[in-house]
């Protein structure tokens, strides 16, 4: 390590920093995928569209995200985390450009719109496995919950700063103002990734022999590189909490993309709040979000410590779930609008402390895999977001926006009980080329054993 910013990187450790930066690329990537939510009356206006249309492209974006999902995991564990996600960010800030690029009096622009936000979505696909590829290779076990907190604090950061940001960009200047920025802070996001990033600590330029250790011993045999990492189809596919993982997501999915796609219309629309507070209270629960994620990383790795893995992991994650489904069914029924803002955001909040819990059990169970296994459970998410842009204006427009919160809580207790399925204290055991069966079981056993040293 030289010089002075070598000396900085080596207190702060190469890996938080990192972590930090995927803290930022999260908050911009929400940001570039909600910030059609906020500037949705504006867009309805020039194009003549309905809700029922803006949920159309709404769904896009999820369909685009969800089906590239698995090839997403797979170039992340083949490719590394650096590359691929530089790539990503930089096509997304293309599309979002392309998209305040759109003319005023083009024919057909409901189609036009789906079309950029499928694109939108296959080119943020790449985000989160691409981070859990980080967090396998660099992240030891005891801070996996933390890291994985603060990455996806992103989520709530990106998303809470949209509605007063992009709102005061709409109102000054015009919707494509917004789209503009989201594009410009894209661009430079990816070339400081590309940047200050590595594939593995041992490749980067500043971590110092210490922290080298610290990871290489932290990470467990889980973690061993080989020149191609093999990817074990078939060793994750036969986990039984795979599915479980994967509907608990789903619902996580439908639950969050409420808040993403139809918070700030529900503000304005049906609770009668003016464009400026639809935006002061749309901050609210994506504040919660942020705070909530955090504070669910931190609780995640202090119970793994104390009771283990289950405890820390699922046990953590069900009751959040359960908790949720409390705050949704409550802030949906009270007369007043403020206080319902409030509530609800609270129930956001409670969502977001099982965040941290998704990923880090990925990274528990398949290790190196863990690209590609995080890509099957994210799926997950994003086709029950998908589910819920285009049904829950549906639902409220025939049965009212009581009972579409409803069905979210219903599918909160269903997380809740899927997380009692699942097992990250057994990982996979996985069979690389260059080992026989026997060195590849003794290996398992070793990480087992580190894990069950660590908790």
């Amino acid at each position: 390590m030289q010089g002075g910013n070598g000396l900085l990187m080596g207190r702060l450790r190469v890996r938080y920093l990192l972590g930090f930066w995927l803290f930022v690329l999260s908050g911009v990537a929400f940001l570039d995928r909600t910030n059609i939510s906020i500037a949705g009356l504006q867009i309805s206006h020039q194009y003549g569209l309905t809700n029922q249309s803006l949920g159309w492209i709404f769904s896009a974006f999820l369909i685009g995200y969800a089906g590239l999902q698995i090839p997403a995991g797979w170039l992340s564990s083949r490719t590394g985390p650096r590359k691929v996600l530089t790539i990503g960010v930089l096509l997304w800030g293309v599309t979002t450009a392309i998209t305040a690029l759109l003319p005023s009096h083009i024919q057909h622009a409901v189609l036009f719109l789906i079309a950029l936000r499928l694109l939108l979505g296959a080119s943020e696909s790449v985000v989160y496995p691409a981070a859990n590829q980080f967090v396998a290779r660099w992240v030891p076990l005891r801070e996996r919950g933390v890291i994985n907190g603060l990455i996806f604090a992103g989520v709530g950061a990106g998303s809470g700063l949209t509605p007063p940001l992009l709102n005061w960009l709409i109102m000054n200047y015009t919707w494509r103002a917004a789209f503009w920025f989201s594009a410009i802070l894209g661009f430079i996001a990816a070339l400081i990734w590309w940047k200050i990033a590595r594939d593995a600590p041992e490749e980067h330029p500043s971590i110092t022999a210490a922290e080298l250790v610290e990871i290489q011993e932290g990470v467990g045999m889980q973690a061993a590189a080989f020149e191609k990492p093999v990817i074990s189809w078939r060793a994750m596919l036969h986990r039984r909490d795979l599915l479980a993982l994967i509907a608990g997501y789903f619902s996580f999915g439908y639950i969050a993309w409420i808040f993403f796609s139809w918070f700030f219309l529900y503000m304005a629309q049906v609770r009668g709040f003016d464009l400026k507070s639809s935006a002061d209270f749309a901050m609210l629960p994506f504040l919660s979000m942020t705070v909530c994620c955090l504070i669910g990383g931190v609780m995640s790795d202090s119970i793994t410590r104390r009771w283990g893995l289950r405890a820390g992991r699922c046990g953590l994650a069900s009751v959040a779930s359960a908790a949720t489904a409390l705050f949704l069914i409550l802030g949906s029924q009270v007369h007043s609008p403020r206080l319902a803002g409030v509530i609800l955001a609270g129930g956001a909040g409670a969502l977001y402390i099982s965040q941290s819990s998704f990923w880090s059990v990925s990274v528990d169970i398949a290790g190196n895999n863990s690209g590609v296994f995080s890509s099957m459970i994210n799926m997950g998410a994003q086709i029950g977001g998908a589910v819920t842009a285009s049904l829950t204006p549906w639902i409220a427009q025939r049965y009212g926006w009581t009972t579409s919160f409803a069905i979210a809580a219903a599918l909160a207790i269903f997380s809740a009980v899927c997380w009692m399925t699942v097992h990250p204290e057994r990982p996979l055991v996985i069979e690389p080329q260059r080992l026989d069966r026997s060195e590849s079981a003794i290996r398992a056993a070793a990480f087992s054993e580190q894990a069950k040293g660590n908790m």
